[in-house]
C-alpha cells in the first residue's frame, strides 16, 4: 500500500522542485509581491498569528517523523540544571560566594548524570539503539553530562533545545542529526515524554521543577504509564521540596510518594531501572 502511494506521488511535481522554479521566475512587480510567494515557502505568512496551529503541528511532526525514521522506540529522559558545572570547572552562573559553593558542591551530579547516561547507553547498544536512547534538553550542565555519557560509549543522544535569551545553545556531545530546536515549551515537553521509559531528575531550577512536576502529575493522574522516576540528590531535594509534608497535609496521597525513587549514585539508579523492568543486574564497572 505504501509503495503504491509513493508511486502515485512521484507522478506529481514535488514541492521542492516548485520552490526552485519559483525562485527563477522573471523579476517583476507581481513576482516581487509577498502574495506571489508559495504559501509553504513564505516565512512571513507561516509566522502570522493565525498560523499558530500549523506551527504547533510542525513542531510536533518534525521530531516525531525523524525519530521514527531513525527507529527510536523508547528513551531515557534526563532533566537537570543548566548551571551545574563539571567538577573542577568554575560555576559560571554563580552571583555570589554562597551560590558558587553550592553549585560546585552539586557538580558531583554532573558526574552521576554522565555515568547514568553511559550505563543506559550501553544497554541501548544491545537493542541497536532503538530502546533507552538518552534524551535531554541538549544544553549545558546536567544536560551536557547526559549527552556526554552517551558520547563516551559511541551512542547517540537526542537534544531537545529551545530558543532562549541565554544558556541554551546545544552542547557539543548531542548527536547532530538528533538535535532539535523548539519555539513552544509545551510541544517540547510532549516530545520528552512521548517515548519515555525512564525519567531521571537531577538538581536544577525552575525549568527542572516544571518538567518534574508535569511528569509526576501525568503519572499520578494515570495520563501516562508508570515508569521509573528517579530523583537524584537526596540532600538537595530534601531541602528544596518536602514531599512528606505534602502527604501529611493531605494534598497528595501517601501512596503518591511511592512514585518517586530517591537515589544518589548512577549505579543504584540504573539498577532501579533494571529491577523495574526485570532486566537483571547491572555489571559493576560496566
Amino acid at each position: 500500500m505504501d509503495e503504491k502511494i509513493d508511486k502515485h506521488w512521484k507522478a506529481l511535481v514535488r514541492s521542492p522542485d516548485d520552490i526552485r522554479k519559483a525562485h527563477k521566475v522573471p523579476d517583476t512587480p507581481q513576482t516581487r509581491s509577498p502574495t506571489y510567494r508559495l504559501a509553504f515557502d513564505d516565512n512571513d505568512f507561516l509566522c502570522r498569528e493565525e498560523l499558530r496551529p500549523v506551527r504547533l503541528q510542525l513542531e510536533l511532526l518534525k521530531p516525531e517523523m525523524l525519530l521514527t525514521e531513525r527507529g527510536i522506540e523508547s528513551t531515557v529522559v534526563l532533566f537537570g540544571g543548566a548551571r551545574i558545572p563539571e567538577p573542577g570547572h568554575e560555576a559560571w552562573a554563580a552571583k555570589n560566594e554562597v551560590q558558587k559553593r553550592n553549585l560546585e558542591a552539586n557538580s558531583r551530579y554532573y558526574d552521576e548524570a554522565r555515568e547514568f547516561s553511559r550505563l543506559a547507553s550501553e544497554y541501548s547498544a544491545t537493542t541497536g539503539y532503538k530502546e533507552m536512547v538518552i534524551v535531554s534538553g541538549g544544553g549545558p550542565g546536567v544536560m551536557e553530562a547526559g549527552s556526554r555519557g552517551a558520547h563516551d560509549v559511541g551512542a547517540p543522544s537526542i537534544g531537545l533545545n529551545i530558543v532562549l535569551p541565554h544558556e541554551q545553545a546545544p552542547n557539543l556531545y548531542v548527536t547532530p542529526e538528533l538535535c532539535f530546536n523548539f519555539h513552544y515549551f509545551a510541544i517540547r515537553k510532549m516530545h520528552f515524554l512521548m517515548r519515555a521509559k525512564v525519567i531521571a531528575i537531577f538538581p536544577g531550577g525552575f525549568g527542572t521543577l516544571d518538567e518534574m512536576f508535569e511528569s509526576l502529575t501525568l503519572i499520578q493522574t494515570q495520563r501516562m504509564e508508570r515508569i521509573p522516576f528517579l530523583l537524584f540528590g537526596s540532600d538537595f531535594w530534601s531541602k528544596v521540596i518536602d514531599f512528606e509534608e505534602l502527604a501529611k497535609q493531605g494534598t497528595i496521597s501517601p501512596d503518591d510518594l511511592q512514585l518517586i525513587h530517591h537515589v544518589d549514585d548512577a549505579q543504584k539508579g540504573w539498577q532501579a531501572v533494571l529491577d523495574f523492568y526485570g532486566l537483571g543486574d547491572a555489571v559493576e564497572g560496566e
